[in-house]
């Protein structure tokens, strides 16, 4: 591939993803690919900014790569950020390896700069090749279809421009503008599993399969078409990720896949749709299962995906001298007719006596598992949750519902029914109604 071939290659895939021509923050390491991408976008016409990571794992490489970049973008006129980075300190607040270290704090930071700078996106360098290294590393892993598409174009806010173009045409292009970069010496160890398919398995390939790399980017390519194409069909079937009926899901041949198509980017896996589906044909109702920031719940009817809540023993405390406005209005009078059983329903009007107003700590607050109180009529006292089971709440119920406790005991599940603490005798006249 010629000079003027990559340059229409790489803006062919500019045009095809539709990005302006605002200002695009570079990730440069100053090797062959971030600096072929550098220049073509600067030959294209972009605003380009640059940021260059430092991580001093490799003593004086590292130092040789910031200076060639300082250089190179002092000689193109281009922005450069530098940030260093202390891994070995990541590593010893959150573990993983060095490679996954390094990646979180790279694309945290680019972040960070992106949004400083005012850049629309984050251009990296990743090419053809990385793409079939991904393919065969997703697949010695065990995935799905959609790990077998490799990665894509544009990610959020991270652009690929180079993705369809080869090292070898990306090598050719530096070549011929007569444009030097750096070489990382641990691209040649092979400790490391990419390296090792990179250095090893895939020059094998090629040898033995001379088509066999180009083959696979075919591969790849029909299988990002036939993945959209089942995304689509997977929202027809279930168009309400949230709420998912169970009559609807179950009754498809392949119920697990279908809700793991559906819910797997709220950091659910597969095992969990299979054990979730499991749950909702024998109506276990109330099983749970975690993701990334959403529990899943079976209900008897549906199956609900609810952000997990990081407050869920919120305690809000009230004063029952006057009505309670938030977070639910309740009235609240004084001075009544002769109490008479007929004056409440014990469920969303309740009646206790004023001693309840000497208690030093009255809070409303959501259901917790164990919690338990004292049913009228009842000689012990009884689970909320054996009451949430008698009324046949399902989960998202149980997690609305307001509890009213009183210096440690619970009088009143709002709504549902009240306690027997705090009773109010027959024609009294001192004692407080409260109604929702």
């Amino acid at each position: 591939m010629n000079h003027d071939e990559f340059i229409h290659r790489v803006m062919d895939g500019m045009r095809e993803i539709a990005i302006e021509r605002g200002p695009v923050l570079i990730a440069l390491s100053g090797g062959a690919d971030s600096v072929a991408l550098l220049r073509a976008l600067l030959e294209l016409g972009y605003d380009c900014r640059a940021a260059h990571c430092n991580f001093h794992l490799r003593g004086a490489e590292s130092v040789r790569d910031e200076q060639f970049v300082r250089q190179l973008c002092h000689q193109l006129d281009v922005p450069l950020t530098v940030k260093d980075f202390d891994v070995a300190a990541w590593q010893q607040l959150h573990g993983g390896s060095v490679e996954m270290a390094c990646r979180e704090l790279r694309y945290h930071w680019f972040e960070q700069e992106r949004v400083k700078q005012g850049c629309a996106f984050i251009a990296v360098a990743h090419h053809a090749d990385d793409q079939v290294e991904t393919f065969f590393l997703n697949l010695t892993r065990g995935t799905g279809l959609r790990g077998l598409t490799g990665m894509e174009r544009l990610n959020h806010k991270i652009l690929r421009p180079l993705l369809t173009i080869s090292r070898a045409d990306i090598l050719d292009y530096l070549a011929s503008i007569s444009q030097e970069y750096v070489t990382d010496s641990t691209n040649a160890m092979n400790e490391y599993r990419r390296n090792r398919l990179r250095n090893i398995v895939l020059p094998c390939i090629q040898s033995q399969f001379p088509q066999g790399i180009a083959r696979t980017l075919d591969t790849m390519d029909n299988l990002s078409h036939d993945n959209a194409l089942l995304t689509s069909l997977v929202h027809d079937a279930l168009p309400d990720e949230r709420h998912i009926d169970v009559e609807r899901l179950t009754s498809h041949p392949e119920a697990p896949t279908l809700l793991y198509h559906r819910v797997r980017h709220l950091g659910f896996n597969r095992e969990q749709c299979v054990q979730a589906i499991e749950a909702a044909l024998n109506n276990h109702a109330g099983r749970q299962f975690i993701g990334q920031g959403n529990r899943l719940v079976v209900n008897r009817q549906s199956i609900d995906i609810e952000p997990i809540e990081q407050n869920i023993d919120i305690e809000i405390p009230i004063s029952l001298t006057g009505d309670v406005t938030s977070p639910i209005h309740i009235t609240i009078t004084h001075n009544n007719p002769p109490f008479s059983p007929l004056l409440c329903d014990g469920r969303r009007k309740v009646a206790f006596n004023t001693q309840l107003l000497n208690c030093q700590h009255i809070v409303l607050r959501h259901w917790r598992r164990g919690d338990r109180f004292k049913p009228f009529g009842l000689m012990g006292s009884k689970l909320v949750s054996d009451l949430f089971a008698d009324l046949k709440l399902d989960h998202a119920a149980k997690r609305d519902v307001w509890l009213m406790e009183a210096d440690g005991n619970i009088i009143w599940v709002l709504g549902y029914r009240s306690s027997a603490f705090y009773p109010v005798k027959k024609e009294s006249q001192e004692y407080l109604m409260l109604s929702i």
